[in-house]
């Protein structure tokens, strides 16, 4: 498993929605500042696909919540 993905299962729920929050301020602040001087690919690359691993694990964990609660 990547590495990247292995650091944001180790944190609970709530620090990744703090987390995505800041993420997606910066991706933002990122589109603004790009447009006016030359902002950084790789960051905002980078920032997506942060973005992207963060929601993944919280709809997994919602996914087991609900299975466990039906079972």
């Amino acid at each position: 498993m990547n590495k990247a993905i292995k650091e944001v299962r180790g944190n609970d729920t709530h620090d990744l929605e703090v987390q995505l929050g800041e993420l997606r301020k910066e991706q933002f602040q990122l589109r603004f500042r790009g447009a006016e001087q030359g902002a950084r690919p790789s960051r905002q690359r980078e920032i997506r696909r942060t973005i992207a691993r963060i929601l993944t694990v919280i709809g997994e964990r919602k996914q087991a919540a609900v299975k466990n609660t039906s079972s």
